[in-house]
């Protein structure tokens, strides 16, 4: 076999080892209105740039979507979180959707970081809807071919879906805060603020290697809680609460009393969708939290602005990765368990 010569080392390297990064073909990314700065950021981690759509609102508040490029036997896939004004980000999304997939694009991806009525996954009283399950079927019925999300309030909401759903975990990323953020962590304890969220909680404790407790709270209706009981030992310890969503806060900041009460030095929550509606806001200020911290599936520059309590932790190269391992059909379960670098 006759030898090879290269110039130098570099020549050689960029030849046999391919480690220039090469540009992934067929793959277009759009972004909603809901959260743009995410939108570019995941497109900037894959070095993509955004497609061109423009979104409107005609007199009668009807959603007009113009998908500005060709999408012709692409690998489409549209960032949109359920926050803001929700039925109208929810609609914009089917709307993207639907005129991609009558474009003739390969496949669509709606990747949707902060899934909409997902706390509406149940029928827990009477002529109550499954809110949840009607948005999965509008979303398969629009076109959708695979769905991108992160933290479910419910898991079950997969089996809502005919079509494929991964759901990314918050974990990994809240884990390396945790670590690099609170110096006493290995003298803290995970608190779950309600018996639901006892399964997430004894993970990251497990994986933290302390101890975890959770608190049972009696609701009157909803975002209003009767009564409250700690369950587990918190005394002389960091106690940093867990949970999936953070809306109107009451809960949290009630547990954090409770916490407080019980004799933990420093309280601290985690949460991965920072809705923060309604008086969230100033009672995160009245707190007894050092931090607050959620991720930004839900844009939270203003909210930041409003509380120095309030930190939010960077998800894009979660949602950019798993972008790129789906298209590249490679597993994603990777992600469940680790941040890419």
């Amino acid at each position: 076999m006759a030898a090879i010569r290269f110039q130098n080392l570099e020549t050689f390297l960029e030849t046999v080892c391919e480690i220039k990064p090469k540009k992934m073909p067929n793959i277009k990314i759009f972004g909603g209105t809901s959260h743009p700065e995410l939108a570019h950021n995941v497109a900037a981690r894959l070095g993509l740039e955004l497609g061109k759509v423009v979104s409107k609102k005609f007199s009668n508040q009807e959603t007009c979507v113009e998908i500005g490029e060709s999408v012709r036997g692409e690998d489409v896939y549209i960032i949109q979180s359920g926050c803001g004004e929700v039925n109208d980000m929810l609609m914009e999304l089917l709307i993207m959707i639907n005129a991609c997939k009558i474009a003739s694009s390969c496949r669509v991806t709606a990747v949707i970081p902060c899934f909409p009525y997902a706390r509406q996954d149940k029928k827990d009283k009477s002529r109550a809807p499954i809110s949840a399950k009607l948005v999965a079927n509008m979303l398969s019925v629009s076109g959708a071919d695979h769905i991108i999300t992160m933290d479910l309030h419910a898991s079950q909401i997969q089996g809502f879906f005919d079509i494929p759903v991964d759901n990314l975990y918050a974990e990994p990323a809240v884990l390396k805060w945790i670590r690099e953020n609170i110096p006493e962590w290995k003298n803290s304890c995970i608190v779950s603020p309600d018996a639901g969220g006892a399964k997430r909680v004894t993970s990251i404790a497990d994986r933290l290697n302390v101890d975890f407790a959770l608190i049972h709270k009696e609701r009157r209706k909803a975002n209003e809680v009767a009564s409250m009981t700690l369950v587990g030992d918190v005394r002389d310890r960091v106690a940093i609460l867990v949970d999936d969503m953070a809306d109107t806060c009451g809960t949290v900041c009630l547990a954090a009393q409770k916490l407080h009460e019980a004799g933990a030095t420093k309280i601290y929550a985690v949460c991965t969708h920072g809705i923060l509606s309604g008086p969230a806001l100033s009672r995160i200020n009245n707190s007894l939290f050092e931090a607050v911290v959620v991720t930004n599936t839900i844009p939270q520059e203003s909210n930041m602005k409003q509380t120095s309590k309030l930190q939010a932790i960077d998800i894009s190269m979660m949602l950019a990765e798993a972008i790129r391992r789906t298209h590249n059909g490679e597993s994603v379960s990777y992600l469940f368990s680790n941040v890419p670098l």
